[in-house]
């Protein structure tokens, strides 16, 4: 997701000069802008060797690793921010992952595709599975391992104990807070560990 809007909204969640945990951050364009924009630092985590070239070649710091093997190589709390963007839905363990980005980081920012946006809903009412910008791919060959929707990832926060600080829809660029499952192309959520 390297869409300038998106990005901006993102980044408005991230504090001034944080330390920096992006997981699966493709080529690095997130990062990118949070040291540009932001003064942050940190790393990348990405699998992909193309992507891992694109971050080198973007100056963002990375670690090439498979998140399905998960964080055990950082500390508790060792970022300020860790980054889920777009990263949930191919991860085979999503929820011990959701964990963990809470654990690794002070807060966790997680961003994903929402299934229930409207467009998708009437896909589906019309028997088919939904093709959108957010969703581009056929159900035969999409990357996703699973779809979510705004309301789930709520469900699942509550579920392991996790404080939702913030959550909002994004779409065309812009902030959804009302209805964000029906209104939204993309579900975002600011989270932390519970009490």
């Amino acid at each position: 997701m390297t869409d300038i809007h998106t990005m901006h909204a993102l980044a408005q969640l991230v504090p001034q000069g944080s330390r920096v945990l992006d997981l699966g951050c493709g080529d690095g364009a997130m990062l990118a802008y949070l040291q540009k924009t932001r003064g942050c630092t940190g790393y990348g985590v990405e699998i992909d060797d193309a992507n891992v070239l694109g971050c080198v070649q973007r100056g963002v710091n990375v670690i090439q690793l498979n998140l399905d093997e998960g964080l055990a190589m950082f500390d508790d709390a060792s970022f300020d921010v860790v980054l889920q963007i777009d990263t949930l839905q191919h991860l085979r363990n999503a929820e011990v992952m959701l964990r963990e980005t809470v654990r690794v980081g002070r807060i966790g920012i997680v961003a994903f595709p929402n299934f229930a946006h409207w467009p998708n809903r009437l896909s589906v009412l019309q028997g088919r599975m939904p093709v959108t910008k957010r969703l581009p791919y056929q159900w035969y060959d999409t990357p996703n391992i699973r779809v979510g929707t705004h309301a789930d990832l709520a469900v699942l926060a509550a579920r392991n104990r996790l404080q939702v600080l913030d959550c909002f829809g994004l779409q065309g660029g812009k902030t959804v807070r009302w209805a964000p499952n029906l209104m939204a192309g993309t579900s975002v959520y600011q989270l932390a560990k519970g009490g």
